[in-house]
C-alpha cells in the first residue's frame, strides 16, 4: 500500500464523550490530548486548488505541519486520497515561503482535536465550530472494525472535507462568514440534520 494514500471515514456525532468512553473501554491509546488547531488553507494564483479537490494546508497545534492532499475518491463510503505531510519549525516562516512561491491564504479554520490509536486505526475526536465528528483513518478493514467497536457502523458517513461541510452549513443557515472559527459561530445553533443529508 502506498504510504502516502490516506483512507478515512468521517461520522457526525452528538456526544464525543460517549465515543471517547467506548474508545477507552476498547483499550485505545491516547496519542495526543485535546488541542486547539489553527489551520490555514492556501490557493494558487488561479484559485483552482479547491475546484480540483487539492488542499495545501499549514497547521499549528503542538507542532507545525505542512500538508498536501490530492483529489479524493469515495470508496465504500470512505474518502481515499493522496496525502503528504512534513513537520516544520516555524509557522510564520513557512507562511512566508508559501506566499513568496505565489500561494495565498484563502481561509482560516479552527478545531479542537483529541487523537487515539487502536490497532491499525487512528481515531480522532474533532470539535468543529459547527459540530462534533469522529474520523477514523487506516486500512478499510480496520476502519470497519473500529466503526463496529464504537457502535457507529449504522451512522451515515460523510465523504466531505470540513470546509465543504462549512460551505453546506453557510448555505443552509444563510451565514455570511468567511473563516471557520469558533468566534464566528458563537451563539449559532447548527441542526444535525445538515450533516445527515448525504454527500
Amino acid at each position: 500500500m502506498n504510504k502516502f494514500m490516506e483512507t478515512e471515514a468521517k461520522i457526525h456525532v452528538l456526544d464525543l464523550h460517549e465515543v471517547e468512553q467506548r474508545l477507552i473501554a476498547a483499550g485505545a491509546v491516547l496519542e495526543a490530548g485535546r488541542v486547539l488547531e489553527r489551520n490555514v488553507r492556501y490557493e494558487n494564483a488561479e484559485g483552482s486548488f479547491t475546484s480540483q479537490g487539492i488542499a495545501l494546508r499549514l497547521r499549528q497545534d503542538s507542532r507545525v505541519r505542512l500538508t498536501y492532499k490530492g483529489p479524493g475518491d469515495i470508496v465504500a463510503g470512505n474518502m481515499e486520497r493522496l496525502e503528504a505531510e512534513v513537520t516544520v519549525d516555524d509557522f510564520d516562516a513557512m507562511d512566508m515561503i508559501l506566499r513568496q512561491l505565489g500561494y495565498h491564504p484563502f481561509i482560516l479554520y479552527e478545531k479542537y482535536r483529541t487523537t487515539y490509536r487502536l490497532g491499525d486505526a487512528e481515531i480522532v475526536l474533532d470539535e468543529m465550530p459547527y459540530g462534533s465528528f469522529v474520523e477514523i483513518e487506516g486500512p478499510p478493514v480496520a476502519i470497519e472494525t473500529m466503526l463496529n467497536r464504537l457502535a457507529l457502523q449504522d451512522r451515515p458517513r460523510i465523504p466531505m472535507s470540513y470546509l465543504a461541510l462549512f460551505n453546506r452549513v453557510k448555505e443552509s443557515l444563510h451565514l455570511n462568514v468567511h473563516d471557520l472559527t469558533f468566534a464566528n459561530f458563537d451563539g449559532i445553533s447548527v441542526p444535525p440534520e445538515i450533516f445527515e443529508s448525504g454527500g
